[in-house]
């Protein structure tokens, strides 16, 4: 709830903002000075990741909202993101928002668009690099906070034999995820690669492993569509282990509804695109730092069955 207040109270800012002066007068050259803003949202989304459409929905939420132009462009690749970012900086771009799989990888781009005086919020990976890029703020879950207490609710449940599924080979954020998992368990977790540009064969990995171990009885995916990936698997393996997963989507709320999924761990995508372009347009209009040079955390969240009726609705929105 905390989170959400955060998210609601900067929205409320940001209306405040726009409408109105010091004096509670009306603000007759808002739309004006402010309509002619374009920021650049640039995430490492892989084709087909539905994660990603959360992102994407609420930047372009947050520009309608404003006023604002939104361009959303991705890649999986670190050379073909950074080129993007370079693209936004020569089209003369108000603001990036920009996810950090890589963050090497990122590293001259982003110092680049910063020296070019265009502010840069990073959001979602790479939050220990985002600072000394010189980004304003990051935007998302401790990676190794939201691994941890999730290996904490997995060792409640009694996981003694898992799988931590990384579908992004690269991505540092999913291996600390699963490290802190891991590490939080205090039993055997193994990573499990998975390509997840394609779900068949994703469940066709994971249901391999199953079968070659029988004594496996827990699997952590690390987004929702690899969850009911993950489900497919343990039935056709005829497999007792039980799945938990990250990130939501409408499948993964009627799978812990019907128990098929244990719990879902919501670091809020749709937060993370909304307050990335929120952070940049009250920068342009109010000159405010959103976090105060600290990160913000959208998650994690924990939906469970006792909690699932309460986001099911905004799940079958897409904005959850």
């Amino acid at each position: 709830m905390t989170k959400l207040k955060l998210a609601a109270a900067v929205l409320a800012a940001g209306t405040l903002l726009g409408a109105c002066s010091g004096t509670g007068q009306e603000e007759t050259g808002a739309s004006t000075e402010t309509g002619d803003l374009t920021y650049a949202v640039i995430t490492h989304a892989a084709a087909g990741d539905t994660f990603w459409d959360r992102v994407k929905s609420g930047a372009e939420r947050a520009g309608d909202d404003y006023g604002v132009s939104v361009d959303y462009s991705s890649s999986n690749d670190p050379a073909e993101q950074s080129q993007l970012i370079d693209n936004a900086v020569a089209k003369d771009v108000d603001g990036i928002v920009v996810s950090m799989a890589n963050p090497e990888g990122l590293q001259s781009s982003i110092e680049k668009a910063v020296a070019a005086g265009v502010p840069v919020v990073t959001i979602n990976s790479g939050q220990e690099s985002s600072k000394a890029f010189g980004a304003i703020t990051h935007i998302g879950q401790s990676e190794t906070i939201a691994g941890t207490e999730t290996g904490e609710q997995l060792k409640a449940a009694g996981w003694k034999n898992a799988l931590c599924v990384i579908h992004e080979a690269g991505n540092v954020g999913h291996e600390a995820r699963c490290k802190a998992a891991a590490e939080a368990l205090g039993a055997k977790m193994t990573n499990l690669q998975v390509d997840g540009t394609n779900d068949a064969e994703v469940k066709a990995t994971i249901k391999a492993k199953l079968q070659s171990d029988t004594s496996i009885d827990g699997v952590l995916t690390l987004s929702g569509q690899y969850g009911i990936d993950a489900v497919g698997a343990v039935d056709e393996a005829g497999s007792q282990a039980q799945v938990a997963t990250f990130d939501i989507t409408e499948d993964v709320i009627t799978a812990i509804e019907d128990g098929s999924i244990l719990f879902a761990v919501d670091q809020q995508p749709y937060v993370q695109g909304y307050l990335g372009v929120t952070t940049l347009y009250l920068k342009d209009i109010n000159g405010n730092d959103v976090g105060g040079g600290q990160p913000v955390n959208s998650g994690p969240a924990f939906v469970t069955k006792e909690n699932v009726g309460q986001v099911a609705e905004f799940a079958k929105n897409g904005t959850r």
